[in-house]
């Protein structure tokens, strides 16, 4: 993204019209998040390494609802769970008997994932957003945070029209994980719930959230 060219002559220029596209693509990204007040989607994964060699599939429930509303439930083949609530993010492993708790706030600096859920500008502003090549009907968008804080490095989003279809994850060490999404509609009001986190009994609780002070 930040390309280098020898030629200082076109540099700048080459700087500022990657600028310009960019602000137009995250603009446009935007508008059509803005249009997804609340989704719900059954989805499977595939996970390649940097090599493309196969390292896992799976499926399971994606929710999300605006402001600041998650819900992620791998179903195969290892269960664990995702959810935000709207002030505090929750991951479960019910394997390990383990939740960590942290600040939404938190969750927004650690991956570009969180875009699908803000939509202030103090977020946006710590991405950068580049339109792929249009294929269709099918609109894809590469998400970059400009300050790496996780092991997420890249996001990218594809639409069919208005409709969210797939996202991929790429991790530092080359990993991709990609999901289809199927069979997407609005959440239910009485599907609220799942935005919720009840912390199971006798579990270990990992509470990362940032501690106020007075």
């Amino acid at each position: 993204m930040n390309k280098r060219f020898a030629v200082l002559s076109l540099l700048l220029t080459t700087s500022l019209s990657c600028f310009a596209a960019t602000a137009d693509d995250a603009t446009e990204l935007r508008a059509k998040l803005s249009n997804i007040d609340s989704l719900h989607a059954t989805f499977a994964q595939q996970v390649t390494d940097i090599n493309n060699k196969p390292i896992q599939t799976g499926s399971g429930v994606f929710a999300l609802a605006y402001p600041n509303q998650f819900y992620w439930h791998l179903t195969q083949p290892d269960e664990s769970l995702i959810v935000a609530d709207g002030a505090n993010l929750w991951i479960f492993n019910p394997f390990a008997e383990e939740v960590t708790v942290m600040d939404v706030a938190q969750a927004v600096d650690a991956s570009p994932m969180a875009l699908l859920v803000h939509r202030d500008e103090a977020t946006w502003a710590k991405y950068s957003v580049i339109k792929q090549d249009v294929k269709g009907t099918l609109h894809c968008f590469d998400i970059q945070p400009k300050k790496l804080n996780s092991n997420v490095v890249a996001v990218s989003v594809c639409f069919d029209a208005d409709q969210l279809v797939k996202f991929n994850l790429t991790d530092e060490q080359g990993n991709l994980s990609q999901f289809t999404l199927t069979q997407q509609r609005l959440v239910k009001d009485n599907e609220a719930d799942i935005f919720k986190f009840a912390v199971p009994d006798n579990v270990d609780i990992d509470d990362q959230r940032l501690k106020q002070t007075n």
